[in-house]
């Protein structure tokens, strides 16, 4: 191991930095890890890289993952995202694709499908274990089917003999299809953010 950085405290503390900071701008938290990987290069030459003692001590005067990150993000004005319960997300989860089943009921369908949607957005927005970025994104994708199903049906109508029921179907599978991905992403992020907690 001849880079100080290599050495495997040095590459958990970096990589627990990364996690914690997901939130900043790629660019912003690219800089606050490469200051960091410069200053343990620097603070490491004079040492023996296999002391494992002198690592951990220029590690404990860096600071800790967690308490970087929380000055950094204090720094964007930006609040470190916490891990909700697993069960509160599944719940959100259960709400976001909920709506895709729901349309499909004559006349009660579509309102209760809507609202579906809305509540998940709003649990999505309100949650804080989400950044600000997921939650615009999943936002859009949780309403898109609002504006995508509507005009898939158009199109299908247009293009064949009428809207058949098949074409009903395959409009309602292509407007939901955005809150699928949105549901998986969320569902990453949410189980990502849980395990970098319990590694914390």
């Amino acid at each position: 191991m001849n880079e100080p950085i290599e050495h495997p405290l040095v590459r958990a503390h970096l990589d627990a930095v990364a996690r914690y900071t997901a939130p900043l701008p790629e660019e912003r938290r690219r800089e606050l890890l490469a200051d960091l990987r410069e200053h343990v290069e620097i603070t490491l030459a004079e040492c023996d890289p296999a002391d494992e003692a002198a690592v951990r001590r220029v590690l404990e005067q860096l600071g800790s993952p967690r308490a970087i990150a929380d000055a950094a993000l204090d720094e964007e004005g930006r609040a470190r995202p916490e891990p909700e319960s697993a069960g509160r997300t599944t719940r959100t989860l259960i709400l976001a694709v909920l709506p895709m089943p729901l349309v499909l009921i004559p006349a009660l369908g579509p309102p209760l499908a809507l609202a579906a949607a809305v509540i998940a957005a709003t649990r999505v927005w309100r949650s804080p274990q989400w950044t600000r970025r997921e939650k615009r994104q999943a936002a859009l994708l949780l309403l898109s089917p609002a504006l995508i199903t509507p005009l898939a049906a158009a199109v299908l109508a247009v293009s064949g003999p009428g809207l058949t029921p098949v074409g009903v179907l395959l409009a309602c599978a292509a407007g939901f299809c955005p809150t699928l991905v949105a549901a998986f992403r969320l569902a990453r992020s949410a189980s990502r953010l849980r395990t970098a907690a319990l590694t914390a």
